[in-house]
C-alpha cells in the first residue's frame, strides 16, 4: 500500500486516466468489431433475398398449397441458415427444417418486414436459448401473393470468437497497466523526490541556515522553483547584511550628533562661559538636534511607504517654482563648495501631484549630487516635455560619479555607495517610491569619473501643460 501523499495521488490519478482511457478503447473497439460481424451476416442476408428476387421465375398459386411453398423454400434457401415462409400475421407456412410449421412467429421483425423493409431481431431462440439473427422480408409472387420470408442463423460462433477477443484484449489491457504502474512510480518518484530535497532544505532555510543551498539540474517548474529559493536565499543573506550595515551606520550617524548635544549641554551647565561661547554651543546643540530630526523623519517616511500608509496631498504643482524652491534650500550647502546651481526651464509647467513629496525627491537629488560632486563644479536642474504626455525632470552633475557594479543598486534600501560620506542608504529608495506613488519612474545614467544624470519622468496631460506664453492670456 502507498503512503499517503504526492506519490500515491501522481499514480492514483495516472492510473485512473490510463484506465478510464484504455476501458474507453477497448469498449468502443469491441462494440466496433460486434457491429461489424453482425452486419456482415445482416448484409450477406439481405443481399441474398435482393437476388433471389431479381430472378425469381416461379408461379405460385393462391392455395399455398405444399408444393408450391416447397418451390419458394428452394429458390430462396441460403446455406447455414432456416428458412421460414410466414404469412404476413406471422403465421408459419413452412419451414426449411420441417419443425412447427403452425406457429406463430411474435419477434420484432416481421412487423418490419410487413411494414416494407428489412426485418431484424437479435436475441435467443425459445426452447434451445440459442443466439439467433432473424432477418424477415416481404415478398410479391406475381403481383398477386405475398408472403413473409424469414432466415434466421446462428451466432453461438461468433459471439463466441467476440468472447475470446474480449478476453484477448482484457489480457492485453492488464498487461498494459501493469506497465503503466511501473511508469507511474517511475514518473512519481521523479518528481516527489526532487520535491522532498526542496522541502528539506526549505526547512533549514526557515531554520536561519540560509547558506543552505538546494543541489541539483532539476529542470521545468521544479528547476525554477530551487532556483528560486536559491536566489530567495542569497537575497535574505544579502538582506541581512544590509541591515547590519544599516544598524551599524544609523547607530554612527545618530551617535555624533548626541555626543555634540551631550558634550555641550553638560559644557554650559556647569556654566562660566561668556555669551559669544554659550551662542556658540547652543547653535551647535540646534543644528545638530535638526540633523536627528532629519534622520528619524527618513526611517519614518520609509516605513510609512513599506507599509503603504503614506498619503499624498495633491494639487496644481508648478515645477519651475519648486525647482527654484529646491536651489534656494541647497544654495547655502553647495556655496560652502563653490558649487553653481544652475537652472534651465524656459517654460512653465504645471502637474497634478503633493508638492511637498517632489519637493524632497529633488532635494535628496541636489543634496547627493552636492555632496559627491567637486568643488567649483556646476550642477545643473531642468524640465522638459516628452512628447506631450510626460515631463521630465533632469539633474545632472560632473562629480564622482557611480560605477557598473554599483548602479544598480544604489537605489535599494539601506545600500551605501560610501558608508564614509554618512547617510541612511535610505534617500534614493524613498525618492524612488514617492515618484512611483505619483504614477512616474526614476531613471539614472553615470560614469565613473565623469558624473551622474538622474531623470525623474512624471504623467502630464495637456489640460496640465500650461506654457507662459499660454498663462499669459489666461491671466
Amino acid at each position: 500500500m502507498i503512503k499517503k501523499g504526492m506519490r500515491r495521488q501522481i499514480v492514483l490519478h495516472y492510473i485512473f486516466v490510463v484506465f478510464v482511457a484504455l476501458l474507453l478503447v477497448e469498449v468502443i473497439f469491441l462494440l466496433a468489431i460486434r457491429t461489424y460481424y453482425y452486419d456482415s451476416v445482416y448484409s450477406k442476408i439481405t443481399l441474398h433475398i435482393g437476388m433471389a428476387e431479381d430472378f425469381q421465375k416461379y408461379e405460385i398459386s393462391g392455395d399455398h398449397s405444399p408444393n408450391q411453398l416447397q418451390k419458394l423454400l428452394d429458390f430462396f434457401q441460403m446455406d447455414y441458415t432456416e428458412l421460414q415462409v410466414l404469412t404476413l400475421d406471422g403465421n408459419m407456412l413452412i419451414s426449411s427444417t420441417g419443425f412447427q410449421p403452425d406457429r406463430t412467429i411474435t419477434t420484432s421483425d416481421v412487423p418490419e418486414a410487413v411494414g416494407g423493409s428489412f426485418g431484424r431481431w437479435v436475441g435467443r431462440q425459445p426452447g434451445t436459448n440459442e443466439s439467433v439473427m432473424a432477418v424477415s422480408k416481404m415478398v410479391h409472387i406475381n403481383g398477386r401473393e405475398t408472403y413473409v420470408i424469414r432466415y434466421i442463423t446462428s451466432m453461438e460462433r461468433i459471439d463466441s470468437d467476440l468472447l475470446n477477443l474480449t478476453l484477448v484484449s482484457i489480457g492485453i489491457g492488464v498487461a498494459v497497466m501493469s506497465i503503466v504502474v511501473l511508469f507511474s512510480f517511475g514518473l512519481a518518484n521523479s518528481i516527489v523526490k526532487p520535491l522532498k530535497n526542496i522541502t528539506a532544505v526549505s526547512a533549514q532555510m526557515a531554520k536561519g541556515k540560509f547558506t543552505t543551498r538546494i543541489k541539483g539540474d532539476y529542470k521545468h517548474e521544479i528547476g525554477d522553483l530551487a532556483s528560486t529559493l536559491n536566489y530567495m536565499a542569497d537575497e535574505i543573506i544579502r538582506s541581512n547584511q544590509i541591515k547590519d550595515d544599516f544598524i551599524s551606520s544609523i547607530s554612527h550617524e545618530l551617535r555624533t550628533p548626541l555626543t555634540s548635544i551631550k558634550g555641550w549641554s553638560e559644557t554650559l551647565i556647569s556654566g562660566g562661559y561668556d555669551p559669544e561661547e554659550t551662542k556658540l554651543g547652543m547653535g551647535i546643540i540646534s543644528k545638530e538636534s535638526d540633523r536627528l530630526i532629519g534622520l528619524v523623519e527618513e526611517i519614518l517616511d520609509f516605513s510609512k511607504l513599506q507599509q503603504n500608509e503614506m498619503k499624498l496631498s495633491m494639487g496644481r504643482v508648478d515645477i519651475k517654482v519648486l525647482l527654484q524652491e529646491t536651489i534656494l534650500n541647497i544654495w547655502a550647502k553647495a556655496e560652502k563648495k563653490r558649487i553653481h546651481l544652475l537652472l534651465e526651464c524656459d517654460e512653465t509647467f504645471y502637474i497634478k501631484a503633493d508638492a511637498n513629496r517632489l519637493k524632497q525627491v529633488f532635494l535628496n537629488l541636489v543634496d547627493n549630487a552636492v555632496k559627491f560632486s567637486p568643488e567649483d563644479s556646476s550642477i545643473v536642474l531642468s524640465a522638459h516635455c516628452l512628447s506631450g504626455s510626460e515631463l521630465a525632470v533632469v539633474v545632472r552633475d560632473s562629480g564622482i560619479g557611480i560605477s557598473e557594479v554599483h548602479l544598480g543598486r544604489v537605489r535599494d534600501r539601506f545600500f551605501q555607495v560610501d558608508a564614509l560620506n554618512g547617510g541612511t542608504g535610505l534617500g534614493l529608495a524613498i525618492s524612488q517610491q514617492i515618484v512611483e506613488l505619483h504614477g512616474g519612474k526614476l531613471e539614472m545614467d553615470s560614469e565613473l569619473g565623469k558624473g551622474t544624470q538622474v531623470t525623474v519622468i512624471l504623467p502630464m496631460t495637456e489640460e496640465q501643460t500650461v506654457t507662459a506664453s499660454q498663462e499669459d492670456k489666461l491671466l
